[in-house]
């Protein structure tokens, strides 16, 4: 595939910080004071940064262990981690003041807020998933131990009825009934899902699996759009207003694609190490990256000029009189 960079494309914001590979980045809604970042690294630590600048705002320290994923819960107000030393860690997000450690048994690599922030879902080397009641925290959680392998990424759906969980070792996402704790479907993918996202309005579901970027329909789950991609993915994402998605890996290029016929649109490069997270903003208007050089990049989408596709679907919403004049 050749490699196309945009002609007076803005550079990207360069966040260093980090002193080993970055292995997740999570987004917050807008919020009144605009919106945030937080990264995972290796290097034991999770960064605080403010999305729009890439300025550092805080680090939270106290991990042993490589830190595999990180989220905001739904206002921003905390942050959790989860990491290589058996813990899953809550933050308070303001201050970074660490307000729970919930031990495991084996590493712990995804975690994730319910949608009310009331619950911490979790998923590891210990082929279980597990849920905190975040308003008694000292409580045991609710185990649900029929996976098949190790965990490797986790997702709440249908207003936290229902989790979405994938594997390490085997391929496949599966659905998760919460009240029941029973698998009710799985989606078929050929490799281990390396990435989940599940859109701001949960109609789409975004996942990465071997050289595949797929898209899924979040109320059926059936499978809407499958891309080949000619080197391995390791994480996608999708424009919040559904036109454009990203994908970065083992080629260190960040890719940027049109959603409707997956055509490439452009690469942009910069990374000196493999791709291992890539997020959209929550207004679409920026994308980031995290490496395993340790650096994250943020990258201004381009106003460039409308393509066949699009043109053809802004001719398409122009309201026409009985005449056919507009």
């Amino acid at each position: 595939m050749e490699k196309k960079k945009m002609k007076g494309a803005a550079d990207p914001i360069v966040c260093p910080g980090h002193s080993r590979p970055v292995m997740d980045l999570f987004y917050s809604p807008l919020t009144p004071d605009g919106f945030f970042f937080i990264s995972a690294s290796k290097d034991a630590e999770a960064m605080l940064r403010n999305g729009e600048t890439g300025d550092w705002i805080g680090t939270l320290k106290g991990h042993k262990g490589a830190v595999w994923s990180c989220c905001f819960d739904s206002k921003a107000l905390r942050a959790a981690t989860a990491s290589a030393d058996f813990s899953a860690k809550i933050w308070d997000a303001l201050n970074g003041n660490e307000l729970h450690s919930f031990e495991h048994k084996h590493i712990v690599r995804a975690c994730a807020f319910s949608e009310d922030a009331h619950l911490l879902l979790t998923g590891g080397f210990e082929k279980l998933l597990r849920i905190y009641d975040l308003n008694r925290p000292d409580a045991s959680p609710k185990e649900i131990d029929k996976s098949r392998a190790s965990v490797r990424t986790v997702a709440w759906l249908n207003n936290d009825h229902a989790i979405l969980s994938s594997s390490s070792d085997i391929g496949g996402m599966r659905l998760w009934d919460v009240r029941s704790g029973e698998i009710v479907r799985t989606l078929e993918t050929g490799s281990p899902v390396s990435s989940t996202e599940v859109s701001q309005d949960g109609r789409f579901i975004t996942t990465a699996d071997g050289s595949t970027v797929k898209f899924w329909d979040g109320n059926s789950f059936e499978l809407i759009k499958s891309y080949n991609m000619p080197f391995n993915v390791e994480s996608a994402s999708l424009e919040p207003k559904f036109k454009r998605y990203i994908a970065g890996g083992e080629d260190m290029w960040v890719h940027v694609f049109d959603f409707h016929t997956g055509d490439e649109i452009t690469c942009k490069k910069g990374h000196h190490g493999p791709i291992h997270s890539v997020r959209f903003s929550p207004g679409g208007e920026s994308y980031s990256s995290g490496s395993e050089d340790g650096t994250i990049r943020i990258w201004q989408m381009e106003r460039t000029a409308v393509n066949k596709n699009e043109m053809s679907q802004k001719i398409e919403e122009i309201p026409l009189y009985k005449d056919g004049t507009q």
